[in-house]
């Protein structure tokens, strides 16, 4: 029948070099066979190296991609990325008021992993007072887990605390991705869910530096999945084991901080 098909919602800043942003996310997506469609709300001049050059769109432009994607296609599962500035942040939110996109996965990108600032400090502000808050699940590394809250982690149980206050920010379901911990032979992730409980997801270290778009890529299986008729939990764990192989099963392309291999599975 007609729009039967999983349709999921990309809603995030271009790479021009493909690896990360709406990119990683559509590429993701169609892995997933999952049908992904977009709202762009920026531009971005970058490669492996670092980004040279970013470009916001105006909020009219914004608007008009929101009201032509729910005039017509029957959207299950949205994420959010990289979102620039306050006035996209803005822009974004009161459009996911006004259409109903299903189940809302928020990737809070505020650092290109060149270590370029990808989001401004007044929109880190309005993240957390007005996008928080809608977020089926808030998907931050440590690094954004920490500047959201202004708590530092140096163990599983400081993790615990983090995500416990970024629910009380508002999101209901959080996934903190622990790879930027140091003192761990693995990757430890925590998943703290609306009704309290946890669970934790392992995987091992990767010596590697091709790891651009981890995070666009697995909050976008995980939106792909739910728009498939996962349960959250199921979602996450899907998105887990897709970006691991993703990381572990290496392409080469560029020379810093290559992309992952979108086709492994």
């Amino acid at each position: 029948m007609l729009n039967d098909f999983p349709q999921a919602l990309s809603i995030a800043g271009s790479d021009s070099s493909g690896g990360a942003g709406m990119q990683a996310d559509l590429k993701t997506m169609q892995m997933r066979h999952v049908y992904g469609a977009s709202v762009l709300v920026a531009i971005t001049a970058q490669n492996t190296l670092g980004v040279n050059d970013a470009l916001a769109l105006p909020p009219k432009m914004i608007d008009a991609q929101f009201a032509a994607i729910a005039s017509d296609l029957a959207i299950k599962a949205c994420k959010t990325g990289m979102l620039a500035d306050t006035t996209t942040v803005e822009a974004v939110v009161a459009n996911l008021k006004r259409y109903a996109l299903g189940p809302i996965i928020v990737d809070p990108v505020m650092v290109a992993k060149g270590g370029a600032s990808l989001l401004t400090p007044g929109a880190v502000s309005a993240v957390k007072r007005d996008l928080l808050p809608l977020a089926t699940l808030l998907t931050p590394n440590l690094p954004e887990a920490e500047a959201l809250t202004g708590l530092t982690a140096q163990s599983n149980d400081d993790l615990i605390i983090i995500a416990k206050q970024l629910q009380h920010l508002g999101a209901k379901n959080v996934l903190v991705k622990g790879g930027h911990m140091t003192n761990d032979a693995a990757a430890e992730d925590l998943v703290l869910l609306a009704d309290g409980s946890h669970f934790w997801m392992s995987s091992p270290r990767l010596a590697t530096k091709r790891t651009h778009g981890t995070g666009d890529t697995i909050s976008a299986c995980i939106a792909a999945e739910l728009a498939k008729g996962l349960t959250l939990t199921e979602a996450i764990r899907v998105g887990k084991a897709y970006v691991t192989a993703t990381i572990r099963d290496t392409i080469q392309v560029g020379h810093g901080h290559g992309p992952l291999n979108h086709w492994a599975c």
